[in-house]
């Protein structure tokens, strides 16, 4: 039985020890405590407003204003139907009948003129000259 007086004992420690815990604030580090892990963070997306859809819009007509009637063109007359004038003759020229080539006249026929025969001795021989017979026959 002596084990009982000393576990009374623990049993009584035990109990003043959490009371005197119980008066100190919890043990801080003296180091800052370790960053959180980084998360990246988009910005947050820009605020949508609701559009409908586009409709066209054209402007306000301007205001309304006195204008001249419209112009008409006039084109000019059409011109008188044409008619084809050839063109004007060529002056009168003065005929001229075709020139012909007008050689010079021939040369009048060339007669050779021999030098005059020798004059004939007279002569016994001269009965025989044939020549001479020929003169005679055209003298007669």
């Amino acid at each position: 039985m002596a084990t009982l007086p000393m576990a009374l004992c623990a049993l009584a420690i035990c109990f003043l020890a959490t009371f005197v815990a119980a008066d100190y604030k919890p043990y801080t580090y003296a180091s800052p405590p370790p960053p959180s892990p980084y998360y990246y963070k988009s910005p947050p997306p820009p605020y949508h407003h609701y559009k409908h859809p586009y409709y066209y819009k054209s402007p306000p007509p301007p205001p309304y204003h006195h204008y001249k009637p419209p112009y008409y063109y006039k084109s000019p007359p059409p011109p008188s139907p044409y008619k084809y004038k050839s063109p004007p003759p060529p002056p009168k020229h003065h005929y001229k009948p075709p020139y012909y080539y007008k050689s010079p006249p021939p040369p009048s026929p060339y007669k050779y003129k021999s030098p005059p025969p020798p004059k004939h001795y007279y002569s016994e021989s001269n009965e025989n000259c044939k020549c001479c017979e020929k003169k005679e026959e055209d003298a007669l």
